[in-house]
Formats: structure tokens, C-alpha cells, sequence
């Protein structure tokens, strides 16, 4: 598949274009904004302490906001330029092939709507607040933009191997949801489960689940269950290595996995 660099159009989505909208900013309420600002606010004093470097740097250069919630036109306008990836509004959860296709692309999907105020700690399905707080930072830095680049063509060659996808998605849990990399020393979070939600890193933080280097194999053995506290996470010591290390569990995968 056909991918865009910073400077170059956008490759046309086929599985995928169904399912994307155009995101009605001036739509959002006041009600809405605030309750925005309140879930940044609740999560920006830990992650100033705790997150990745690169996070915190993504933030700043996508131009999020603390006190609205975000404009995607805006947030790819200034992303597009640094790594190629933009932030596309889509009607809600995605089919694999999609939502692999516009991985594949650098085209993140990325939902409009909001939680409402009595759901601020937890939503059952991603929203904006997940979505582009929780993701879209990282996709600024180069290596980790290509890697989830990279991650998203090689599933979606996998469409007809399930066993293989099954695999290939423990390694996108560990990492891109649920991700920690050592960093001067001291454990940071980057997965988009610890960045949007204050119990889970809380959790992690204060030691309440086992966090165990990361080695490829025992990430793509690890049992999960998407629906409850994580019980054992993995760090990595830098995203170089997990490029490197899609790029083997793709190999695995393909030889090993029918």
C-alpha cells in the first residue's frame, strides 16, 4: 500500500472511506469545551511528571489546546509537515481492514464525539479525548510515526490469518495502548490507555501492576483482557525498538503462524 510523506498527497482510502465524516467544529457546546478542559486538567499535573518526553512534545507541536477541544483540520495541518500522519474524523469504530488501511495511509481515525460530564474516568468506546489526547501526540516523532505506519501495512496483509492478527494485536496493546519506555532512569508512560485515563497510570505508577522488559515473544504470548486493569505491562527502552520489533513480529507471524 501507497503511503503519503509530509510533503505528498494522501493515497485514496477504499475499505475505509465509508466510515469517514467531516468533524462540525463549532457543533461542540460550551458544556462540551469545559467538560474537555476538566478531563485535560485532571490528567495534564501527572503527565507533565510521567509521560514520555515525546509525548509532552507532541502536544505542543500539534497545538492542543487545554481549554477546547481539538479542531482535526487544525491538529493535521500542523502534524502533516513534521511525519506525514494526519488525524481523519471517521463515523466511529472501525472494522480491521479499515481501520488498518488508514494506518497504513497515516491516516489516524479519529472519532468527534465527547463523554459526557458523569463518564470522565471511563468510556466504553474511544472517544475524541481518547483519541487525539491519548494517541495523536506521539504521532508527531518520527520513529513512532513510522512504526505505527509500518504496523498498520503489515496487518493489514494479514486480513485472512486471524491467528496472525491475533498476535499482531498483542504487540499494538502493549505498545500503543498500554506503553512504558524507560527514560533517564525512571519509567514514562506513552500508551494511550495510561495517557487518558488517571486510575490506570495511577496504578502502574504506584506500582500495582508487574512491568516486565520487553521482549517480543512473551508480548505476542501474553494474555489480555481489554476489559480490566492490566496486570503485567512491558517497557521498552526506546522506540527504535519497537519498530524493530513489528518488523520481526511480522516475520514470525508469516512463517510460523498459518
Amino acid at each position: 500500500m501507497e503511503t503519503a510523506g509530509p510533503n505528498e498527497a494522501l493515497p485514496k482510502l477504499e475499505v475505509a472511506q465509508p466510515y469517514l465524516i467531516q468533524q462540525d467544529w463549532s457543533a461542540y457546546t460550551p458544556e462540551q469545551h469545559a467538560t474537555w478542559a476538566e478531563l485535560v486538567s485532571r490528567r495534564m499535573p501527572q503527565l507533565r511528571q510521567h509521560a514520555c518526553q515525546e509525548y509532552l512534545e507532541g502536544f505542543d507541536l500539534i497545538g492542543l489546546k487545554e481549554d477546547c477541544l481539538p479542531d482535526l483540520t487544525a491538529v493535521s495541518a500542523r502534524l502533516q509537515p513534521r511525519t506525514g500522519w494526519r488525524s481523519t474524523p471517521v463515523s466511529g469504530f472501525l472494522p480491521a481492514d479499515a481501520f488498518f488501511e488508514m494506518l497504513a495511509a497515516r491516516r489516524f481515525p479519529t472519532t468527534t464525539w465527547l463523554r459526557s460530564r458523569d463518564s470522565l474516568e471511563y468510556t466504553p468506546e474511544p472517544d475524541i479525548f481518547h483519541d487525539v489526547f491519548g494517541h495523536v501526540p506521539m504521532h508527531a516523532h518520527p520513529v513512532f510515526g513510522d512504526f505505527l505506519q509500518h504496523y498498520g501495512e503489515i496487518c493489514a496483509s494479514l486480513m485472512h490469518q486471524p491467528a496472525a492478527l491475533e498476535c499482531m494485536g498483542r504487540v499494538f496493546w502493549f505498545t500503543v495502548e498500554f506503553g512504558i519506555i524507560r527514560q533517564n532512569g525512571a519509567l514514562k508512560v506513552y500508551g494511550s490507555g495510561l495517557i487518558s485515563s488517571h486510575g490506570e497510570c495511577t496504578r502502574v505508577l504506584q506500582g500495582g501492576c508487574e512491568v516486565r522488559d520487553f521482549e517480543l515473544h512473551e508480548v505476542m504470548e501474553q494474555k489480555l483482557d481489554t476489559g480490566a486493569m492490566q496486570p503485567v505491562l512491558f517497557a521498552v527502552e526506546s522506540f527504535e525498538q519497537i519498530f524493530e520489533a513489528t518488523r520481526q513480529a511480522a516475520k514470525i507471524v508469516r512463517e510460523d503462524i498459518p
